[in-house]
């Protein structure tokens, strides 16, 4: 669980996961598009490739080929966990 908390400690990798969240099936240029026009994050590709990594090796993100491009999709499977261990009411 603890890879699942550095993961969605960092802005830039939630920023990631909402988009996911909003559309899946992106790639990293898609990624990195959504981050400049939506929320003026100037991070480059290579920074953006670093932070799904992180977000894959937290079971976050799955990543799968299409032809020649890598689309990543978002799992928040891992949240529950955080849900079930401190319930809201």
């Amino acid at each position: 669980m603890s890879d699942v908390y550095r993961a969605i400690s960092d802005a830039t990798r939630r920023q990631i996961l909402d988009e996911l969240v909003a559309q899946n099936d992106l790639t990293l240029f898609d990624i990195c598009t959504r981050l400049v026009t939506r929320h003026s994050n100037s991070a480059t590709r290579q920074a953006i490739s670093q932070h799904l990594t992180v977000l894959e090796e937290a079971g976050l993100v799955h990543s799968r080929r299409v032809g020649r491009t890598k689309v990543h999709t978002v799992d928040t499977t891992p949240l529950k966990a955080i849900a079930t261990r401190w319930p809201t009411e």
